[in-house]
Order: structure tokens, then sequence, then C-alpha cells
């Protein structure tokens, strides 16, 4: 007899260092209900997660040990990991052939299935997580000669794909292409960009995408980012996430702990992320509209008082999934990115900061041209980054942008941590680009892309004591490597912010407060 488990997951943080879920459950009929899948699987101390786009799985699992396991990073996302049709334009393999899957072996440039295996055994052990972006809305589109990673081939003419094996009976017909995003039969049916649109409704194109899924669950995967899930019915993704595995406990997971599914629906049209919101998060791209407009001067960063509200078109919190930039939309116009370095910086802190969603940070490669792949050696596999051990920081000659490694992300990637699950509170403008907001009584930031010096007596709403701010410096020893700020009993303190310094942060945690030491 089949059973659905319906449950509501609640979550509790106690002082240790330990996610404490309480679930109450009642048994109606045969599967998980949505509210399993919104857990992140991270630990309790960590918040963040860090897009790692086109990283070999062996280049992953180092810095998981040497670098995002020490500075408190709660999760990896990678590239996919199914083999995709090799593409070259010119003499370049361009970054959007990881999206273009020709079966579901996990073979890439990125790594084997073995590398796959110890990149999570490694990641896990050091309590970073690892989601795997998935692509299974379609199959590659149509090619000369379509040879994948692993040696796969595909006649894509007649949509045959022997390394699955789907035929052209797994596909929607007739071929269409989808250009109206107000019909939405036209979004979940037709080509998206030319792609072979593959038919979820079918029992056996379902399964096969259970077991690729499940293959990466039982290899020590956490999670799932559902590419193109906009492109789906929610109906057929629901069949296919209840069938999906419990984390594997040899992985370190709690017993009956599920895979954390957030899903790229991006906006415009019919079809919303109402449709999708009840089986797992979605990715929120008004986020990092909104954010590149304000700090790019756009708009006044005092209207940031209603950012995560629907005043600017945004879903509730628990639904989503917030960036200032990913591996799309850097390539697009008017977005922030690394290129944008000063004012990326400030729009990251502003973006970690804010209690809104759940956040993610990218670190990519350099790139100048829209198709440009990861950097490569001249037999085209991946080159690994090179660390400069002067300044941690990644070598511009490697290629590799490395943004997670910049002290000003680290830092408020802790910042996060230690604020998470507080609300802003004490707001404060001037009435046009200066801003500051408390986070309960744990940490507090100032902005300031007026122009000029800003120099204001705020409430931060912090304990009486000296604190570090962490964009100009750390704590070193009993002392501070950058600008102090000195907060009064009462819980005020005068912020001075020069016109090219952008923002200030601080907060209780032992990175920013100098309490332990007087």
């Amino acid at each position: 007899m089949s059973l659905v488990l319906n449950c509501r997951v609640y979550t509790q943080y106690y002082t240790m260092s330990l996610l404490v879920w309480l679930s109450f459950c009642s048994l109606i009929g045969g599967a998980f209900s949505c509210e399993a899948y919104i857990k992140t699987n991270l630990l309790a101390d960590r918040s963040v997660i860090v897009q790692m786009f086109e990283w070999k799985w062996a280049d992953i699992a180092t810095e998981c040990e040497n670098f995002l396991g020490p500075m408190k990073y709660g999760a990896v996302q990678t590239s996919p990991a199914t083999e995709n049709v090799i593409v070259r334009i010119g003499e370049e393999r361009p970054w959007y052939e990881r999206y273009q899957p020709i079966s579901y072996k996990l073979t890439t440039r990125s790594g084997d299935e073995a590398a796959f295996l110890d990149m999570t055994t490694r990641c896990n052990k050091v309590g970073v997580r690892i989601y795997v972006d998935v692509v299974f809305n379609h199959m590659t589109g149509n090619h000369e000669e379509s040879v994948g990673t692993g040696g796969s081939t595909a006649n894509t003419s007649i949509n045959s794909f022997p390394g699955v094996p789907y035929t052209d009976e797994h596909f929607h017909h007739p071929d269409c292409d989808m250009v109206d995003l107000d019909n939405a039969t036209e979004v979940r049916v037709c080509q998206l960009s030319g792609l072979k649109d593959l038919n979820q409704t079918i029992p056996y194109v379902r399964q096969k995408i259970i077991d690729y899924l499940n293959n990466l669950i039982d290899l020590g995967a956490a999670g799932i980012r559902v590419d193109a899930a906009k492109h789906m019915y929610p109906d057929d993704l629901n069949e296919i996430y209840k069938s999906l595995h419990n984390l594997n406990t040899a992985h370190g997971f709690r017993k009956n702990s599920r895979p954390y599914i957030y899903q790229e629906v991006a906006k415009g049209g019919v079809v919303t992320y109402n449709d999708y919101k009840d089986m797992g998060d979605i990715t929120e791209f008004t986020a990092g509209n909104e954010v590149s407009q304000f700090f790019s001067g756009l708009k006044p960063l005092k209207n940031l008082s209603s950012y995560g509200t629907e005043g600017l078109d945004m879903m509730p919190s628990e639904n989503a999934v917030v960036f200032v930039d990913n591996h799309d939309t850097q390539r697009a116009s008017g977005i922030l990115s690394y290129k944008n370095e000063t004012i990326y910086k400030a729009a990251l802190a502003f973006l970690l900061a804010n209690p809104y969603g759940q956040a993610r940070i990218t670190s990519s490669f350099s790139f100048t041209s829209f198709n440009q792949g990861p950097p490569a050696n001249a037999d085209e596999t991946i080159k690994s980054p090179v660390i400069d051990a002067t300044n941690n920081l990644c070598t511009e000659t490697s290629g590799w942008v490395c943004e997670h490694r910049w002290s000003t992300v680290y830092r408020m990637v802790k910042f996060r941590n230690e604020v998470f699950k507080t609300q802003i509170a004490n707001w404060w403008d001037n009435d046009s680009n200066q801003i500051a907001f408390s986070l309960g009584n744990k940490g507090f930031i100032a902005f300031n892309l007026e122009g000029s010096v800003m120099n204001t007596t705020l409430q931060t709403g912090l304990p009486v004591g000296t604190y570090c701010d962490i964009r100009s410096g750390e704590v070193q020893g009993t002392t501070c490597s950058g600008k102090t700020v000195a907060v009064s009993s009462t819980g005020q303190a005068l912020i001075t912010l020069a016109a090219d310094e952008l923002y200030l942060a601080i907060h209780v945690g032992t990175d920013s407060s100098l309490q332990t030491f007087l």
C-alpha cells in the first residue's frame, strides 16, 4: 500500500553548533509534502551558498578543505554534472555547453563520477554541502556532430540519444519554438533556444530523470538547483521530487533528511513562481536587478527600505534564493558583477546583510565575450585556479576571479552567519543615498553612496563596546587592522564613512567584536 508522508518541518537553533529539526508528521497517501524540500541541510552556523561556476570537482574539494570550510561557507552550487555535448565556436568551448546534456553519465570537463564522489565526501566532512545544477527540461539541440564529454553520441535530427537512451517518442510534439511567454502551454512544451524539449509526463522519461537525480543524492549531494523549472509542468516536477531518495547518511546527514530543492523560475509572462513555490525554493532574479540599480546610482538607496517586499515585486522571503549575479545575468547588461568591483562589493554586502531570502554568491572566471568558457589548457581541459600565497587570492593570470576569496566577501559571509534569523531594526536614511540598519542586537551596517563624507551618530542596536569594521579590516589578536567603532551604553555610535568607503559593517562575533579583549 502506498503512503504519503505529509510533514511540516520546524527548525530551532540552539547555542551548540547543531541544527535540531523537529518533525511533526501525519501519514496520508504516497509523497513527501513540499515543506520537506525547503530544508537547506546547512550546518547551523552557516547560511550562504557559493556558485563555483565551471570549477573542477577536484578543485572544489580542495577549496572546501582549505578555504570554504574554515570560512564557514554553507554550500557549493556546482555546474551541471551530466555529460554534455561538445560545442566549439572557432577555438572556444562556450560555457553554455554544460547546459546541453547528451546523457546522464557523470562525465564532464569538471570530472567523472569518482571525482564527484571524492568532492562530496571531502566537502561534507568539513561542513560544506554540495548542491548540483541539474538539467532535465531538455537535451542538447541540433548539431552536425553530436559527441559528448564522455564519448556518447546522438542523432539530434531524429531525437536519438542512445546514452540515456531517449528516442523521438520521449519528446514533446509537434516541434515548436518557445517565443510567447504569455502562452503557458508554449512555455512548457516548446523548445527553449532550440533545445530538444523532453516530455516529463511520460513515466519512462520521469524514471530516467529520477534515476539520474538519485545517483547524485546517493553520491553525497545535499540538494539540487533545477535549471529551467519554469519550462516544465509543476505536476511533473512534483512526481519527480517525491521519488527522490533521502540524503545519504554515510555522508553525515541525519536519517530521513530530504534534498534541498531550489528552482530557476525567471520573471516574465503568465508562468510565475506561484506555480512552483510549494515544491521548493525559487530563484528571485528581481533581487539582483534591484540591488544593481540601487548601487549603480539609478535609484536612491533610501528606497531599499522596501527591498524584499511586494513593492518591488519580490516574492516572500521564505521562497526566495537571492543573488546579485549568476552565470547568466553577469553576461547581461545592467547587472553588477566582478567587472564593477568596488560597487559590486557594496551590493554584495547589502545582499548578505539583509535577511531576505537564501543568499547565494557567485565565484566566476574572467571573460571578455559572451560565449567564453572557463580557463582551459591546450587539450581543452579546465585549468585549476592558482592561489597567490601573499594575498590568498586567485591570480589574474590563472583566469579565475574567485570572488568568494575577497576579504570583504568572506567577512560578510561571516556577518550573515552571525546575524542569521534576526530582522532589520533601527532603519535610518538621509532621504537620499546614505542608509543604515541593525540586525537585531547582533549586527549593524551603514552605506554611503552620497559622494561626500558621512558623519552621523546612529543607533546600532549593539551592546556597549568597541567593534572592528569588517570592510576595512579584521580582528588581529587584541586589535583591529581597520577602523573601529565605539558603541555607547545606549547603543549609539558615531558612524564615519569617507566618500569612497561606501559601507561599514560590525557585529558581535569574534571576527568583529573587541569586547573579549577589553
